[in-house]
């Protein structure tokens, strides 16, 4: 009787214990499940002012960044990127919106300089956010995110964050606190990440840092590193603003280690446009009139103005590679997307930088140049200035004529070419143009530009 009492009360007690057992894996498969639909956390790393050749992983002889190599190193690197605009405010709208500047109507930095600014821009902007933008998208279905840095459109609620840093909208890129980041630590971001840790929320940041942007004044011990005999002091600054860019995204990275929530993280890099200092160009005749920086880069369509590295990084999701095909900034829209589950709106020309076969079937970028400093609100190719294309190994620039009333109109001034060719892979800094020795080439890249955007001017 007792060994059949005994053996009842064994196979009840197996049977609770694969009870117990299943929900168990159950639990567990739940949790892993809920793991693997969690979506990734997005830092937007946004440099301001730097030429695409000016980092260690771009083989720079002089300047060093060594946490952006290390991110480099670690994710899917694009050394063929290019942006939208050349300059601050439309590229950074078009990295937002995914569109171009003639689409979203933000084609400069101005609609009209020394006026009221906020007053000014009030009908660009009612026009510019009838557009979707893509933070708008991640804070509608569960992100928290947070503004830092240079944001042009207002404060950062207009731009649908939902944390920010406070600067006035009445200011040029949003001076004010907000533009202090970096330069005066990393404690407003890194305590909005701590924040949303603490509430197990997917966050997004955008540190849009004014560096290695004018001011140059780096510290000391990094402009002691970079001045030398025969390096003029321009240079030398911003080389140390380079380093200390590089930094900051150090100290940014590295509390997401702390935090331990790296390996769930999607790190996104591009720098807004190109610059460099005007000594470099000091032999240039037409440099003369003007002094903030070198021609041919800052609001220029060269490659100094519209190149940029891109880069991705999520560990265990993303594949490092060094990609040799063309990546562009209205790609940032699709790829944040794909990455968090979301449809993108059908009518974005850019692609999903994650998805290998979009890359590689990818023939052509495309990109406008406005007036830096005036907008025409409601017909943006009043103020058009070119339209280029890079497809292959070839770059066709096309020179328009449209209206350029501020001073630094002595920008692209000096340009009465009408077409300027070059080939990028044998001469990647544009000081051989070619469109009078392969009119056949300026002919088949005149048509892909002319039906990607035709003019009436």
């Amino acid at each position: 009787m007792n060994s059949k009492k005994t053996a009842l009360h064994l196979n009840e007690l197996n049977r609770t214990m694969q009870t117990l057992l299943s929900i168990l894996v159950a639990v567990v498969a739940l949790s892993l499940t809920a793991q693997a639909a969690k979506p990734p956390n997005i830092v937007f790393l946004l440099s301001d002012d730097q030429q695409w050749t000016d980092y260690g992983f771009m083989g720079h002889p002089d300047i060093q960044t060594p946490h952006l190599d290390k991110l480099a190193s670690e994710g899917l690197l694009f050394r063929h990127g290019y942006l939208a605009s050349p300059i601050c405010r439309p590229s950074l709208a078009s990295m937002v919106t995914g569109l171009h500047p003639f689409s979203h109507g933000v084609t400069g930095n101005d609609v009209i300089k020394n006026q009221d600014r906020n007053e000014a821009d009030r009908p660009l902007r009612e026009i510019f956010y009838k557009n979707p933008t893509f933070i708008k998208a991640l804070t509608d279905n569960g992100y928290l995110a947070h503004q830092s840095g240079k944001w042009w459109e207002g404060t950062w609620e207009d731009g649908g964050f939902t944390h920010g840093m406070k600067s006035d909208p009445n200011a040029r890129h949003g001076r004010g606190k907000s533009i202090s980041i970096g330069r005066k630590g990393l404690e407003p971001v890194t305590d909005f990440i701590d924040m949303a840790v603490a509430e197990d929320k997917p966050f997004f940041v955008w540190y849009g840092v004014f560096l290695p942007h004018t001011p140059h004044n780096p510290p000391k011990r990094l402009l002691d590193k970079y001045t030398q005999e025969g390096r003029a002091q321009d240079v030398a600054k911003y080389y140390a603003m380079c380093e200390w860019m590089d930094e900051t995204c150090g100290e940014l990275l590295g509390h997401l280690d702390q935090k331990g929530i790296r390996d769930n993280t999607l790190i996104f890099y591009i720098c807004d446009n190109g610059w460099a200092p005007r000594s470099v160009r000091s032999d240039d005749p037409h440099q003369k009139k003007f002094s903030d920086y070198a021609l041919r880069t800052k609001a220029s369509p060269f490659n100094g103005g519209i190149r940029t590295p891109i880069m991705i990084s999520w560990p265990g999701k993303v594949v490092p590679a060094d990609d040799p095909n063309l990546a562009h900034s209205l790609d940032i829209y699709p790829t944040l997307m794909a990455a968090a589950g979301l449809e993108s709106p059908d009518n974005l020309p850019g692609i999903n930088l994650l998805d290998e076969k979009a890359r590689t079937e990818r023939k052509a970028v495309f990109g406008s140049v406005h007036a830096s400093h005036n907008i025409s609100v409601g017909n943006p190719d009043e103020t058009l200035l070119y339209l280029w294309c890079v497809s292959g190994d070839w770059k066709l620039m096309i020179r328009y004529k449209g209206k350029d009333e501020a001073r630094h109109s002595v920008i692209n001034s000096w340009d009465t070419k009408p077409m300027r060719l070059y080939n990028l892979k044998k001469d990647p800094h544009e000081t051989n143009e070619l469109s009078e020795q392969h009119p056949d080439k300026v002919a088949e890249l005149r048509k892909k530009i002319e039906a990607w955007h035709p003019v009436n001017m």
